[in-house]
């Protein structure tokens, strides 16, 4: 063979290798990362071919695909749409897959590599596969009575609902106010889907956004527990040492003073700690958060989980303290030890840190998928508990507990009382803008001997008037309501 001949023949087989390699690569090395974007068309109409596997609570299923007369032979379909959208998500034709329908979407297509032998079985068969099934750790009743609590509200109302079992970190509701009906975007009359995109994404109550996970605002006085977790912790105080009190907070150098909400002296120039937290006295903890300092109180927020996002199956938001390499001057550091200034957070990050202080310290990783399982009902994975740090002493956890069990039982949230259950509860009250209402806030646990449920509770804006909105006034009776939803009273 002479040499040009030669050299084509050894080009020709360098392209033919490299295209065997490229052909490989994506069939073997991209094919999941491809396979999972939204928008592949190829993948979507073979998935709308497929029996998608259903999303369960308690059984029942919150997102089922039915079989159709048209060439996608199956429908997806939310019987509770509203209920439960902000977990469920969407499964779209046109605009793919939103929350748990994406998160979990390999399994419920039935594409899982954990699904490989079911594939194989399948097409042996002849037969199209078929997705599994994904139970979430959501209450039933818990999630219904804190929807119903917030639409109790008048219908203008906008706010979220989280709750965790404490000891396990499993989420027991999660709702959302507004929210959204899937089965809109769901549709096979694709020209009625994209009118209901364009409605839900311009609406500018954003009722796709799942309040209780993704939405970050001032925690008010709920944040409080931070601050007294954080005195406990590193000024070694008890509920009985006493603390300032008065009206106002004052600094020097500056016209500015931090008052208590309504003008009150919180019982005295001098009180107890433990009154402090009882009647919310801005003066005490802004005081507090001066003694403690910018670091140490940045650094108990992030025991609690501030600066991470809390869910690795949902779409979650990081909760902050303060802005990165920011130092506070005295007056933002006290108004940050109220819950204001720079502090913002989600309802479920404010459930955690209820939860920890109910559960020794203990915060517990938040989870909403129980159990995932196969098309044959074999268990693939099953939630395994997971604490994530250790936000405080056993001892001084003990402390804070008894001091918010006084709050519900004498001091500002007593409208979480419940009979024969003994439940610690703060209220908040976050000023935001001058030209819309406060945001009215609720955290809680009970029993406080063995936590069973950590709630919190946020009403953005309502109907009722401004002088009425405050956290135990709006959100204690629907935290209260849960709590007794998930404890079967």
């Amino acid at each position: 063979m002479n040499r040009p001949i030669r050299n084509i023949a050894i080009a020709c087989l360098v392209l033919f290798m490299a295209l065997l390699i490229n052909a490989n690569y994506v069939q073997f090395v991209q094919a999941d990362s491809l396979n999972a974007k939204n928008g592949n068309k190829r993948v979507i109409n073979e998935e709308f071919s497929r029996d998608r596997g259903p999303i369960l609570v308690d059984g029942k299923s919150i997102a089922v695909s039915v079989k159709s007369k048209d060439e996608y032979k199956f429908q997806r379909r939310y019987p509770e749409p509203k209920l439960y959208a902000p977990i469920t998500g969407y499964f779209s034709y046109i605009y793919g897959r939103g929350s748990m329908e994406n998160t979990e979407n390999g399994v419920l297509s039935g594409s899982d590599n954990r699904l490989f032998v079911n594939r194989v079985v399948d097409l042996v068969s002849n037969k199209q596969p078929k997705g599994g099934s994904v139970e979430l750790t959501i209450d039933p009743l818990a999630q219904k009575t804190a929807a119903s609590g917030l639409e109790a509200l008048g219908t203008d109302t906008k706010g979220a609902v989280a709750a965790i079992d404490p000891q396990t970190g499993a989420v027991l509701a999660m709702v959302t106010q507004p929210s959204y009906d899937p089965n809109r975007l769901a549709s096979h009359n694709f020209t009625e889907v994209q009118k209901a995109w364009e409605d839900l994404t311009t609406d500018k109550d954003r009722p796709m956004r799942n309040r209780a996970a993704q939405e970050v605002l001032p925690p008010g006085s709920t944040f409080k527990l931070v601050t007294a977790a954080a005195a406990l912790e590193n000024l070694g105080l008890n509920p009985s040492d006493k603390v300032k009190g008065g009206t106002r907070l004052t600094f020097p150098g500056t016209s500015f003073t931090l008052p208590n909400e309504g003008g009150g002296n919180c019982g005295g120039n001098s009180i107890t700690f433990e009154r402090a937290l009882n009647v919310s006295c801005n003066v005490s903890f802004g005081d507090l958060a001066g003694k403690i300092g910018q670091e140490k109180l940045a650094e108990q927020a992030a025991k609690f989980g501030f600066g991470t996002t809390p869910l690795s199956d949902l779409p979650s938001s990081a909760s902050r303290f303060a802005p990165a390499d920011t130092a506070l001057e005295r007056t933002e550091l006290a108004l940050s030890g109220i819950g204001q200034f720079e502090v913002a957070a989600s309802p479920l990050q404010m459930a955690m840190v209820a939860g920890a202080v109910a559960n020794d310290g203990n915060v517990m990783k938040p989870y909403v998928v129980k159990s995932v399982r196969s098309p044959n009902l074999s268990v693939l994975e099953q939630a395994k508990p997971e604490r994530i740090s250790q936000a405080m002493t056993p001892s001084n956890a003990a402390k804070l507990r008894q001091m918010l069990i006084s709050t519900v039982e004498r001091g500002t949230a007593t409208s979480a009382r419940i009979a024969g259950v003994e439940v610690g509860g703060k209220t908040g009250t976050a000023q935001s803008t001058p030209d819309r209402p406060p945001y009215a806030w609720f955290v809680a646990f009970a029993p406080a001997n063995d936590p069973k449920v950590a709630v919190a509770v946020l009403v953005e804006s309502t109907d009722v008037g401004r002088d009425e909105i405050s956290g135990g006034r709006l959100a204690g009776p629907i935290a209260r309501s849960v709590i007794e939803a998930v404890l079967g009273r």
